[in-house]
């Protein structure tokens, strides 16, 4: 078209302005950016548009751009140029490419393509969204994207591809924007929901590309640098062996111990090692490295602090890299001709995989955690619903006020944000997002309820779907109780659970909250399983949310976040002042000890749980010292029934007194006799040589002057000859030495320790 007509066509309906100013600038400015254009070659003004230098760098046009302009016309405001290129690429006149749209700001783009470029199909799809979500902040996100899209491919929303999408989303990532917070796929939410894209499209665009997905055997072993080609090819196929029996997440880990931990590690150390056959001091210094491993944190100012920390997992490391050594040398029995070069002498023991003492206080540690958050748990459970409470009356209270407003909530000052969204600023001047707190607040409450009252893991949770709840009739009396249907996860053994009433409330209530209000059924969702490295088939999950206007599945991520949140809001401590945090498996832990310590018998908290082998189960359950205190008890109980009843009467005044008596009878002379009470002095009341006596500090001096005379008998009874004397005295002046030292000993020990006395923590 020429320049003429191209004015002419801007002029008509849909591209003019209902405002003649307006319509003025577009006109002019599109005039002299086609005048401007005329001076670089080619057909069409899309290709001098390419060989001008405006299309190099969108930042390089919004500084440039009218002074260029102005340099060919008279048109010298900036103003005018922008409106004019606005009304040339909404004509479609000049394609701008993605890159170049996103570095460019205009406030007026998104309103003049949805009124120029295909209205209809904006007007179809505002109302299949809905008025509120459109005029959200992640709504214009998306509408932003759309038109972002029309100008650089072209057609109307009907036209839009799963390839365009895909390009957006790349383009977003290049230029250094983040397109994962949800409204940077809104877009292709509403398209998809609308049915503007085909059938199999994917859910969602982070089911294409956004996820690594499973690797290789050969990846696994590439990713961390194998320079020896055989030993990489003996990995690679022990890998493959191996694979039909593991599920991803085993395999990936065992590919990470036998290259990165084992392999990798001795060339690093060892140049030019090939073989398996490692020789004994090889084997030791790796064993050695094996001991401890590099933390590495950074601090506030960006620098990285390295710490030389001991490896918890050093026994699994070394056990994988001994079933290596064992499986091929059992596989080269059947084997021979491919495993049998391979074989060679395991250089770990037995005896080296073994580590009970590891697993002991592994044991000692989780119990004592479960002790510790058990009797906590209610009072959690209870802050988890105050602290939802609150945020939805905060979240109401924001919503009741205009923009700029101030609002209090239980002593709490808020100032609603000027542009009327759903965030506010609190007295410290901090911006918070009252709905997404609100709803982090609730499913940190269901997330709670949930998994003290089924056991179950934080992956099975979030699995949860509206299939999972069944009905089961009782044979014996027609009633029919509802059932929860869990997942395979961990062990791949499907099991149900009875649902309590306290459940039936919170499944309850989370189905609400996600059915969605237009079609009253529970959205679909697909899932990332992050051990698998797949995707789920899209399914009606009950733990979805709206993340900034398009439904996602939960993450482990958000839960521990959202938990950490209600600690911050009721400030629960330990007995050292530090704060106690819960995590997602302690209440799996505190469900098996609550479950058997209410007498549920072992077996049948295995069958709940899911676990394979009861040992864990066992393992799992804390055992309180009130258990032991009251075996003890009964212990005693048993023996006072063998011991003579006489024993047990209450004694008379006269026995009372005698026993009240025997204390001041056990006062000295030089200390106190420690003997027990009714027993005689076998010692015939020689005091210094009884080791029951304990001596007074105070009279030391006098313990002195027994040592001395003492010295001084066995002087003269050895001058007389009384051999039968001196060996008495000996044994006397060795007791009356070893008072004195055990007086010298306490006066040097350190003074006495103030324990204190145990208060409540409400004190």
């Amino acid at each position: 078209m020429s320049a003429d007509n191209v004015l002419d066509m801007l002029r008509q309906e849909p591209y003019n302005a209902t405002v003649e100013n307006t319509l003025w600038y577009r006109v002019a400015g599109a005039r002299a950016i086609l005048t401007w254009l005329a001076g670089y070659p080619g057909t069409s003004w899309q290709e001098r548009w390419l060989a001008s230098p405006a299309a190099e760098c969108p930042r390089r046009w919004s500084e440039q751009g009218h002074l260029w302009i102005a340099a060919a016309t008279k048109v010298k405001r900036r103003g005018t140029v922008q409106s004019g290129l606005l009304a040339l690429a909404g004509a479609d006149v000049i394609r701008l490419p993605l890159q170049w749209l996103i570095g460019h700001r205009s406030a007026q783009l998104r309103e003049f393509v949805e009124e120029a470029r295909d209205p209809a199909g904006f007007i179809l799809l505002k109302n299949g969204v809905g008025q509120q979500q459109w005029t959200t902040r992640s709504g214009g996100k998306a509408r932003l994207a759309l038109t972002r899209i029309l100008l650089a491919k072209g057609g109307g929303i009907a036209d839009i591809t799963v390839g365009d999408a895909l390009e957006y989303d790349a383009a977003l990532r290049q230029a250094g924007a983040s397109s994962t917070g949800g409204a940077g796929t809104l877009y292709y939410a509403w398209l998809r929901e609308l049915g503007g894209l085909p059938g199999d499209a994917p859910t969602t665009l982070r089911l294409l590309g956004r996820a690594t997905g499973q690797l290789t055997c050969e990846q696994l072993v590439d990713r961390h640098g194998v320079a020896n080609g055989p030993i990489r090819g003996l990995l690679i196929d022990y890998l493959e062996e191996r694979r039909h029996r593991l599920d991803y997440g085993t395999l990936d880990n065992l590919a990470r111990s036998l290259t990165r931990n084992f392999w990798s590690d001795l060339e690093r150390h060892h140049q030019g090692i090939a073989s398996l056959d490692l020789a004994p001091d090889v084997a030791a210094a790796w064993k050695e490295r094996m001991r401890t491993r590099v933390k590495r944190r950074r601090r506030p100012d960006g620098t990285v602090e390295e710490q030389v920390v001991e490896r918890a997992d050093r026994a699994l490391q070394m056990m994988a890299v001994r079933a290596f050594y064992l499986d091929i040398a059992r596989w080269a029995v059947e084997e021979p001709t491919r495993w049998g070069p391979w074989a060679a002498p395991c250089p770990i023991k037995e005896a080296e995989v073994q580590d009970g003492k590891r697993t002991k206080r592994v044991k000692a540690r989780m119990d004592q955690r479960t002790r510790e958050r058990l009797p906590a748990l209610e009072t959690f459970a209870r802050a988890a619903a105050d602290h939802h409470r609150h945020l939805t009356a905060c979240l109401e209270a924001l919503r009741a006020v205009p923009p700029g407003a101030q609002f209090t909530v239980g002593g709490s000052v808020f100032v609603r944000s000027k542009n009327g969204g759903d965030c506010a600023r609190d007295a410290t001047g901090t911006r918070v997002h009252l709905d997404l707190a609100e709803h982090r607040a609730f499913w940190a409450w269901a997330a709670v309820e949930f998994l003290r009252h089924t056991g179950a893991r934080i992956e099975e949770m979030l699995e949860i779907s509206h299939h999972c709840l069944v009905q089961y009739r009782l044979p014996t009396t027609g009633e029919i109780v509802p059932l929860l249907q869990i997942a395979p996860s961990k062990t791949d053994q499907e099991r149900v659970l009875l649902v309590s009433p306290e459940l039936s409330d919170v499944l309850s209530t989370i189905i609400r909250r996600v059915r969605d209000p237009r079609s009253g059924a529970i959205p679909l969702v697909a899932a990332y399983d992050y051990e698998e490295r797949v995707w789920s088939p899209p399914a009606p999950l009950l733990f979805q949310w709206d993340r900034a206007g398009e439904r996602s599945c939960m993450s482990g991520e958000l839960i521990r976040r959202s938990l950490g949140e209600v600690l911050a809001f009721i400030g629960l401590t330990d007995a050292t002042g530090q704060p106690l945090d819960f995590a997602p498996h302690d209440f799996r832990r505190m469900f098996v000890t609550d479950a058997i310590r209410s007498g549920l018998p072992p077996h049948i908290a295995q069958a709940i749980v899911g676990h394979s082998n009861i040992n864990t189960t066992m393992g799992y359950n804390a055992v309180y010292p009130t258990e032991t205190i009251e075996a003890h008890r009964a212990f005693i109980t048993r023996r006072r029934v063998l011991r003579p009843a006489e024993e047990y009467r209450t004694p008379t005044d006269s026995e009372w007194e005698d026993f009240l008596g025997h204390f001041e009878r056990r006062k000295l002379s030089v200390g106190t006799c420690a003997r027990a009470y009714g027993t005689a002095c076998i010692h015939e009341h020689a005091c210094v040589r009884c080791s029951l006596l304990r001596p007074d500090p105070a009279q030391r001096e006098r313990l002195i002057e027994i040592r001395d005379n003492l010295i001084a008998r066995i002087t003269e009874a050895e001058q007389h000859g009384w051999i039968g004397e001196i060996e008495g005295l000996q044994v006397s002046l060795a007791g009356a030495e070893a008072k004195i030292r055990q007086i010298d000993d306490s006066s040097r020990a350190p003074g006495p320790v103030n324990l204190g006395l145990p208060t409540s923590r409400q004190s």
